[in-house]
């Protein structure tokens, strides 16, 4: 008898240990409790330690030193508590920066880390693939543009970007100047840095060069709430961190999530520096009144470029589009010399989506680039379903078993609590769901921000589940689903259809009584890798979300002689920087880096890429740079095929589709090309004045109020702006637009060519010209209604010099008589 018992437990040592030795992995594990650089005191007997960002911690201090110790006898008792000694490795304990360890553990042991008090996270500690923020590579900008101007160290070197935004979180490492070369004075800018009202520190610090708020008119509206919304320049939203960051954010900053590496971050321009003109708050967007101010203040500070990720929420009162405060304000800070960005919106994928209309705005559209993120679920019966997130798979070659939560509530009274989001883990029954993987519901809370995807993943975790599945079983058209770091492993099925089969499945599976309470829980799955991104040469892509032409002259909606958008920039899934006490997007609450979609994210790499324009060529109008970069942009994608979009079927199914110049403007931003674009169609003050004056409907007096100058009709047609595309809304037989090209290079001979749909004979004259250096000449483009569709087509003219230029403009017109 006692034989057969030694023989056992023998056996179980040796499986138990062969495991151990060939299993075991890193982990890294956080718990709760502030690190060195941010303890603020509350621990009885310790003294705070945290610093400010340009401050040096001093290791040696009896403060820094007694804290650091309490957190590691803290580590230690929790190893030790939890695991026999010899059992597993502890690596280090960090201190500092964060608040944890990093451990050779086995899995099993993972496991209970997982679920122990006190215990944040439980991460594996591998590397992805390094793919960085990814657009810089996908954009050709280490090896194609960076090199031209002395690297990355150099790129976008004494250029300021302006952000009109949610502010700034300073101390993040995208901001930082401790691991780069001193920043010197700029003399030309005159911008103002605010203090920390706490801490009397300024928010600059050479990279960021000015730093103001600016919010009186949401005070005086009632509407700021100064415990959330800051008043200061620091970011109580992300937004503005994120945006910063993909612009001008620092190069090679490693992008680190629930401790997985996701590659290394820079902006498009990592010299160039940064003022920040805070006008947008987290619960309420911004007012009108205060942006303008900001804009205002921006030019007088002597900003270079003007980044804005933001769109009215409704129609202003003028009657026209272009006439407005905040676009007169942009119409002077262009003037100035200014290049402004704006994102186009994201109303996409219906027509007349736009929130940017103006001329002198670049406006940009977003795209999905070449990295795609994608997870599955494999079920008991053999079906895959896939799905998004970022996150572990299940244990390899184990299924494990499925349990619904709205089957495992404590009782009948939580309902009103919406349990199947899996947001409150004290109205589930713990017994029943660890170990085993949670399924709960994607509702409309999810959509309206009271319930997150971040919060479903820590429900599971605090409840002892080895994942969680969270199903879509309806959606609104237009509703867009990102993947999001996960700490354990999950899944977000977002096609109602696959939903339908896994709750199918679960519930042909699952064993009831004549009331409707489980019997038995028989549903089985495994949660696949969500980490690896996918590379597609089917890229870039217009997003789905992506505003749409085609370009509005007022708010009837009546077509405008104006192609919009401008142009196409990466601004789907793009990981930056983000203020950890950002609360604009709740899965990544308390986080350094988010991953985000929206034109947001796509104006800011054209500001970026503007700066890299400006610093080569300083003398540049923006009118010259947004040339450069329209003429010179792709129409077709990595696969030389033409560039999809994202779009939705009869059935609200995502579909695509070609894209048009309604989609991408003048095509994807090229930044290579756009730096020696050839020929520039250039414009100035006077010429958007001949614009708006030729614009029907516009209120001769009005323009007055807000420009100052009498009308200006030489320009004929708004059409004859001189901007690298060409859009005439109401073609009645022939019409010849006029344009002028600007040699900024050496001399070249052009052969034009032009292209349309049939429904438009096009012609341009004349068939070939040479161009002297630093001269201009004229085109005229003819174009001739064959037949009447009331529908657009789409062409475009093409310039190609001898010395290797191209200079390509979309052409868009409807016919209406013949």
């Amino acid at each position: 008898m006692k034989m057969m018992m030694v023989e056992r437990m023998f056996t179980v040592i040796i499986i138990f240990g062969f495991y151990v030795v060939g299993k075991s992995e890193i982990y890294i594990v956080t718990i709760e409790g502030e690190p060195v650089t941010s303890y603020r005191g509350g621990v009885d007997g310790f003294e705070a330690t945290a610093v400010e960002s340009d401050e040096t911690l001093d290791v040696t201090s009896d403060s820094v030193t007694s804290y650091a110790d309490h957190l590691e006898l803290k580590h230690d008792t929790l190893l030790n508590t939890l695991f026999d000694e010899g059992t597993y490795t502890k690596l280090y304990s960090y201190k500092h920066l964060i608040n944890g360890f990093a451990a050779d553990v086995s899995t099993e042991q993972a496991e209970m880390l997982r679920r122990a008090n006190g215990v944040k996270s439980v991460d594996k500690d591998w590397k992805v693939r390094k793919l960085t923020t990814h657009t810089p590579q996908f954009l050709g900008l280490p090896t194609g543009v960076w090199p031209t101007g002395g690297g990355f160290d150099r790129a976008g070197e004494d250029i300021v970007i302006g952000f009109v935004d949610s502010g700034i979180f300073p101390h993040h490492p995208s901001f930082g100047n401790h691991n780069t070369e001193p920043y010197g004075p700029i003399p030309k800018f005159r911008g103002k840095c605010e203090v920390h009202s706490d801490t009397k520190k300024s928010f600059c610090n050479g990279k960021i060069v000015g730093a103001q708020h600016f919010a009186k008119a949401a005070i005086a509206a009632g509407a700021f709430n100064p415990s959330v919304d800051y008043a200061s320049p620091m970011d109580g939203d992300g937004h503005g961190s994120h945006t910063a960051a993909i612009a001008a954010g620092n190069n090679g900053i490693p992008v680190r999530v629930h401790g997985y590496e996701f590659g290394k971050a820079s902006g498009m321009a990592p010299r160039a520096r940064i003022a920040v003109y805070k006008a947008l708050y987290r619960l309420f967007g911004g007012f009108v009144a205060d942006v303008v101010a900001a804009i205002d203040q921006a030019v007088h500070d002597g900003v270079d470029i003007l980044n804005l990720s933001v769109g009215p929420n409704s129609p202003a009162t003028t009657r026209t589009t272009f006439l407005n405060p905040f676009d007169a304000t942009l119409l002077s800070a262009v003037k100035a010399g200014v290049f402004v960005a704006q994102a186009a919106g994201n109303g996409g994928p219906f027509a007349k989506s736009l929130v940017s209309y103006s001329p002198w705005i670049v406006t940009v559209a977003a795209a999905v680039d070449d990295r795609r993120y994608k997870n599955h679920l494999t079920l008991g019966n053999g079906k895959i379903l896939a799905g998004i997130g970022l996150s572990p798979s299940t244990r390899l070659n184990q299924k494990y078993t499925l349990v619904a939560a709205n089957d495992v509530v404590l009782d009948s009274s939580v309902m009103k609590f919406s349990p199947t989001d899996c947001q409150r883990p004290e109205v589930l029954n713990k017994n029943m769901i660890k170990g085993n993987i949670l399924l709960c519901g994607y509702s409309f809370n999810f959509v309206i921000g009271t319930a997150s995807v971040k919060k479903v993943a820590e429900t599971a975790k605090s409840l002892g589940a080895i994942g969680f599945v969270l199903a879509v079983e309806n959606v609104s058209p237009g509703t867009k689903f990102d993947p999001v770091p996960l700490s354990i492993p999950g899944i977000l099925i977002t096609d109602v259809d696959k939903s339908m089969e896994l709750i199918n499945y679960y519930k042909a599976s699952t064993l009831r009584d004549w009331t409707g309470r489980v019997k038995s829980f028989k549903a089985t799955g495994t949660i696949g890798d969500g980490l690896e991104p996918i590379l597609h040469k089917s890229a870039p892509i217009v997003a789905l979300f992506s505003a749409r032409g085609p370009n509005i002259k007022d708010y009837s909606f009546r077509d405008a002689d104006l192609l919009k958008p401008d142009i196409l920039a990466p601004g789907a899934l793009i990981w930056a920087s983000w203020s950890p006490n950002g609360t604009d997007e709740a899965n990544y609450i308390g986080e350094n880096f988010a991953m985000m979609s929206g034109t947001s994210m796509a104006a800011p790499h054209i500001s970026g890429i503007a700066a890299l324009i400006k610093q080569k060529h300083p003398h540049w109008s923006p009118a010259a740079i947004k040339s450069a970069l329209m003429t010179t942009s792709n129409t077709l994608d990595r696969a030389e095929k033409p560039i999809l979009a994202e779009q939705y079927s009869g059935s609200d199914t995502l579909t695509f589709v070609s894209a048009t110049p309604f989609d991408y403007g003048s095509g994807h931003v090229n930044p290579r090309a756009a730096l020696d674009p050839g020929l520039v169609f250039d414009a100035g003050y006077q010429d958007y004045l001949g614009f708006l004056c030729t614009t029907p409907g516009i209120d001769y007096h009005e323009l007055l109020n807000y420009t100052h100058h009498p009308c200006n009709y030489t320009l004929g047609h708004p059409y004859n702006l001189n901007t690298p595309s060409i859009t005439v809304s109401h073609l009645v037989r022939t019409q010849t637009v006029t344009r002028t090209v600007t040699n900024v290079d050496e001399t070249e001979t052009y052969k034009i060519t032009a292209k349309m749909a049939p429904a438009i004979a096009i012609e341009a004259n004349p068939s070939s010209m040479t161009i002297r250096a630093g001269t201009s000449r004229k085109l005229t483009v003819t174009l001739t209604v064959r037949s009447v569709t009331k529908r657009y087509s789409f062409g475009e003219v093409l310039l190609k010099g001898n010395r290797g230029h191209k200079v390509r403009i979309p052409v868009v017109a409807m016919g209406y008589k013949r």
